[in-house]
């Protein structure tokens, strides 16, 4: 497939003036219905991707090709623009090069690679971060992996909460010279700092983690804050979803306090089902 337009209009959004908050994708039915219901962007989040692949939480556990197949899956569904959180990339610097050849592929609009030190090491409490020059040197195999010029390349840091703000503008300045495409910045100790850290590049900034710090999206854009994430609510809420329907059809809950199901006629445009049924009476007979 080609995904061109997909990414470019993602660079577009970066080269923007608005912040736009992505909606999250987990499977191709919830990429469909972003799109369908107007979103511009999607996230398949590394937390997310683990839930789904192994029902495992978010330990590192999942490989790159089974994260590969997974955005595939979504992306082809539709043209929705997702952003995939590649975490450290599978490895080191070799690895997160191999990576993004694998996810261009796929079908992605943006990539983030994080200098965050994954999987944890033995004998480590804390979260740690990995040396600014090996960090760099992954954005710089990052850079070297994309096979697209159009596909978004984004370093992730989140030393704003873990080694604090002077730490996190020496990256952000170090990343910003290896010719990513962006900062995705995670966390911020203050309003004060989100506002610091912005001013440090005039790369286009994702934000995630930042919570009732978060000013409007309006003052975000100012920052320079083009996307800016807001949780996983879409996937979380199918779950409990999920959960309640089969404490119903077990038995074990009242019956009135059951989940509604879909519409059969949004379900049935979502699956595309009047083109398969065209397909059918063209093909099958």
């Amino acid at each position: 497939m080609n995904w061109t337009a997909r990414r470019r209009r993602f660079r577009q959004i970066l080269a923007g003036n608005d912040c736009v908050t992505p909606a999250t994708v987990f499977n191709p039915l919830s990429a469909r219905m972003v799109e369908e219901l107007g979103g511009q962007v999607g996230m398949l989040a590394g937390s997310v991707a683990a839930m789904s692949i192994l029902g495992a939480p978010d330990k590192m556990l999942i490989t790159a090709s089974e994260f590969a197949d997974m955005a595939l899956r979504i992306c082809r569904a539709g043209d929705l623009a997702v952003i995939a959180d590649a975490d450290h990339g599978y490895g080191n610097a070799m690895n997160v090069q191999r990576t993004i050849r694998e996810l261009d592929h796929s079908g992605l609009a943006a990539i983030t690679i994080e200098d965050t030190d994954l999987p944890q090491p033995f004998g480590s409490k804390a979260t740690r971060l990995l040396n600014i020059d090996e960090a760099v040197g992954k954005m710089r195999a990052a850079m070297s992996g994309r096979v697209d010029a159009d596909l978004v390349i984004l370093a992730r840091t989140s030393a704003a909460t873990i080694t604090g703000r002077d730490d996190c503008i020496a990256r952000i300045k170090a990343y910003e010279k290896t010719g990513v495409d962006g900062i995705t910045l995670i966390g911020a100790r203050s309003l004060e700092d989100l506002t610091a850290l912005c001013a440090t590049t005039d790369l286009p900034i994702m934000l995630g983690g930042i919570g009732s710090i978060a000013p409007k999206a309006d003052d975000l854009a100012k920052m320079g804050a083009r996307i800016c994430l807001r949780g996983h609510q879409p996937y979380l809420a199918s779950l409990a979803a999920t959960y309640s329907a089969i404490q119903q059809v077990l038995g074990q809950a009242n019956p009135d306090d059951a989940p509604p199901v879909i519409d059969s006629a949004i379900l049935r445009q979502l699956t595309r089902e009047d083109g398969y049924d065209e397909d059918a009476n063209q093909f099958l007979k």
